[in-house]
């Protein structure tokens, strides 16, 4: 150690003894904070004098005297950590709440929508404070497409999970050890293995555990791994831990506190109201005037060069669709549990490189799709439950713009569901099936407007959309069936131009195609997948502004520092 880590480490450890002591006056708050911020300036200048030990004081000093007291000792401040990091001028609803919980050392549930930027809440604080954050996540492709993202703006972060070869997870482990990484992504499943040891060598900076709602018997998505995350909280009580999930009841979010053991926890609850996202429902049979697979076909035929999914409940029907969509000239895969690993891979690839624009699967393809530029959900079949539907509509719009959700049911769906239930012996699982069916199905058939429908189920109070709903615009009209076509239909309306409208943006369609068309090249080019480079919402904002300079640029809402040094000179060819 050298004699400055020894003068620091002696300093600190005496205001630690002071802070522990009784309860400091006004006078003694004010200079400590004054001396914290002085600290956060020489760690901004020499990060390497500061050991974890130290780091630690610093964080248990400022607990004791102020709130939010861990943003005292970020690197950054979480406005500049947005802006020159993830390019946002400012935060969305919740985000900065939840923030200033996790930089106070408090424990903090959050329940917001799909779409909301739910991974911000912790990945700004981890960002700004400079030590690692632990992530807890359900689905490996969600760590990879995290990371992805997180590399892309130039953070480091990284994974553990089974894909890892031994080599590969003793060198990251190492790396993670020695600080290299700022967030870490492990399953649950893991956390007793290797991931365990290395939290008894490095204590995390916070602990985030998303989707949290898995931890519930209650949820629609219950996961027994995720029991055992209380043990992180009887390990590092002092650590912030933050729960995540878009979809969950008052019942769901009591449960979740109790079952992580959190303390006296700050709970926030979004709006989950979406008026991006346009809902509509149709009965199967005459009414559709065609076979339910050929409405689906026609929707999908007039969004091609689109991204969207269809939502099937069997294996088998997911199979049949997507051979039919692919008859029909849609550029489709299909996705199930029943195809092996590199299949799934394989296909969930190909849609996150745009290789396809539409995915037939069952729920197997839900949590793990982190993909921004999701225009459509349609759903052949009844969901199960009302939870499993939001969060599956949630996949769409996750940049903002205006996406549709399309719902096609019918009552032997529920009959289906009341058989399964029949040959489950567990009865209370078997009455909550029946029950979730029959919820699903008259949310379906509601003549009231189905966003209230929805925001009421999960307590929420709201006012009529206006136009997000069949119900409060007026029924929906399926598109004629279009010609068969191996590419974009002639008789179908530019999408770009269609989602600019509806944004009230005025932006030249072909501008924006030709922007997509870059973002695709680029994409290719890196290796990365196009929604990484830009989101359609980036993109149609650039469109409408036509940037002249870097710092033009710059004042789009999702560029920052680093995508602007990587893209920024190709996109602004596009406006000279």
């Amino acid at each position: 150690m050298s004699d400055d880590q020894q003068a620091l480490k002696a300093e600190v450890s005496e205001l630690h003894r002071e802070a522990q002591g009784d309860a400091p006056s006004d006078e003694r708050r004010s200079l400590v904070a004054e001396r914290l911020s002085e600290l956060r300036q020489l760690y901004k200048r020499n990060p390497a004098a500061f050991s974890t030990e130290v780091l630690g004081m610093l964080r248990e000093i400022a607990g004791a005297v102020t709130r939010p007291s861990a943003e005292l000792l970020a690197a950054q401040p979480p406005e500049e950590v947005l802006k020159d990091v993830f390019g946002y001028d400012s935060f969305r609803p919740g985000q900065r709440e939840i923030i200033d919980a996790v930089l106070s050392g408090q424990d903090c549930v959050g329940v917001m929508p799909t779409g909301s930027g739910k991974s911000l809440t912790y990945q700004v604080p981890a960002i700004a404070l400079g030590r690692f954050a632990l992530v807890v996540s359900p689905l490996i492709a969600l760590m990879k497409d995290q990371v992805d993202a997180l590399t892309e703006a130039g953070v480091s972060a990284t994974f553990l999970n089974s894909t890892l070869s031994f080599d590969e997870r003793r060198e990251r482990l190492a790396a993670i050890a020695a600080g290299k990484h700022r967030l870490v992504y492990a399953a649950p499943e893991g956390l007793e293995a290797s991931v365990g040891r290395l939290l008894a060598e490095v204590k995390p900076s916070l602990i985030a555990i998303d989707e949290a709602h898995c931890i519930s018997e209650w949820g629609h998505d219950f996961r027994p791994a995720y029991r055992n995350l209380s043990s992180l909280k009887r390990r590092f009580g002092n650590v912030p831990m933050l729960a995540l999930t878009a979809t969950a009841t008052p019942q769901v979010m009591r449960d979740i506190v109790q079952q992580l053991g959190m303390r006296a926890p700050k709970m926030f609850r979004g709006s989950f109201f979406r008026k991006n996202l346009r809902l509509a429902s149709f009965v199967k049979g005459e009414s559709l005037g065609r076979t339910t697979r050929e409405a689906i076909a026609s929707l999908v035929q007039a969004r091609q060069g689109e991204s969207g999914i269809v939502y099937c409940l069997s294996r088998k029907s997911t199979e049949e669709t997507a051979d039919y969509l692919k008859e029909q000239g849609c550029r489709a895969t299909c996705y199930h549990a029943g195809l092996s690993p590199e299949q799934r891979a394989k296909a969930q690839d190909a849609f996150r490189n745009d290789d396809v624009d539409v995915v037939v699967a069952t729920i197997a393809f839900g949590m793990g799709i982190d993909k921004s530029n999701v225009r459509y959900v349609i759903h052949r079949d009844l969901p199960k439950s009302i939870e499993g539907y939001y969060q599956e509509i949630g996949r769409a719009g996750r940049d903002g713009a205006p996406s549709d959700c399309i719902l096609f049911y019918s009552w032997s769906e529920v009959v289906a569901y009341d058989r399964f239930a029949d040959g489950t012996e567990d009865d209370a699982a078997a009455d909550r099936l029946r029950s979730q069916a029959r919820e699903m199905f008259r949310f379906a058939e509601a003549t009231r407007c189905r966003h209230q429908l929805l925001a009421e189920y999960f307590g929420e109070t709201m006012q009529k959309c206006g136009e997000s709903c069949d119900v409060c615009r007026g029924k929906l009209t399926l598109p004629p069936k279009l010609r068969k076509s191996r590419g974009r239909s002639s008789d179908a309306p530019s999408r770009a131009a269609t989602v600019a409208a509806a944004l009230g943006a005025s932006v030249d369609g072909d501008l924006l195609t030709l922007l997509k068309s870059l973002r695709l090249h680029l994409a290719r080019e890196n290796g990365v997948p196009a929604y990484l480079i830009f989101n359609d919402a980036t993109l149609l904002e650039m469109a409408a502004r036509k940037p002249k300079n870097e710092a033009e640029l710059l004042q789009v809402s999702g560029v920052g520092p680093a995508k602007l040094e990587k893209y920024g000179a190709a996109f602004l060819k596009m406006f000279k």
